[in-house]
């Protein structure tokens, strides 16, 4: 595994070097990697390295990646009147 133009200084890379590297671990190393100022959107670099990393499904980081890359569902809408004080 080597760095690409969406991991940079590589860390995600590395953590996919890590032996036995936990959930916790993944999401500190993601959170450092997703603070970094960068030339793409965050979410272009989270489905391409959701992307370069699937063949490694039961890795922590790539779980991680994969949640990241989808989207949230929309809030449900709340109906009803909105109680005065």
């Amino acid at each position: 595994m080597t760095s690409s133009p969406h991991d940079p200084r590589g860390v995600i890379a590395e953590a996919y070097k890590i032996e036995n590297i936990s959930a916790p671990e993944c999401r500190s190393i993601f959170l450092d990697w997703a603070l970094e100022p960068r030339e793409f959107a965050l979410s272009a670099a989270v489905e391409a390295l959701a992307g370069k990393y699937a063949d490694l499904p039961d890795h922590p980081m790539t779980r991680l990646l994969i949640e990241a890359s989808t989207k949230p569902a929309p809030p449900a809408k709340r109906r009803g009147r909105r109680r005065r004080k």
